[in-house]
């Protein structure tokens, strides 16, 4: 059975294979999605950090208590910028670097609060979304 399986993917087939994964991963629908679903995402993110109960608990247990409104404008204007990407490639790209920092900057926040790996996922998805985006040329 094995045998089977890595003679599926063995010469001319895997180069097809990735080939195909390739040509996938840079697709103009796979980027439209990205941006949207990261967009949406960062744009409900960032108001709620503005009236959200929950998040100004989230924050204070973060120990960022104090930049909480300040990163909720950030994101806000990340999401704009992705959307504004669609038209003007180097703003989103622009964007999708900097909410991918940010990103990063949660997931250093999370190691140092010692968050659970289940907890942290949400933002290195997050962070390689935006990542992709980035690479991707938007």
């Amino acid at each position: 059975m094995r045998k089977e399986i890595v003679g599926l993917l063995s010469g001319s087939r895997r180069k097809l294979f990735w080939g195909n994964l390739l040509a996938a991963l840079n697709s103009g629908r796979l980027i439209l999605a990205a941006a949207i679903f990261s967009s949406l995402s960062f744009l409900a993110y960032g108001t709620g950090c503005f009236f959200s109960a929950y998040l100004e608990k989230e924050f204070r247990r973060y120990g960022l208590a104090k930049y909480r409104k300040s990163i909720g404008v950030l994101q806000v204007l990340g999401a704009i910028g992705l959307l504004a990407g669609l038209r003007l490639p180097y703003l989103g790209m622009a964007a999708a670097a900097g909410l991918s920092l940010m990103m990063f900057a949660a997931i250093l926040v999370r190691i140092r609060i010692r968050d659970s790996f289940l907890r942290t996922i949400p933002a290195i998805l997050y962070m390689a979304v935006n990542a992709y985006l980035v690479i991707s040329g938007f």
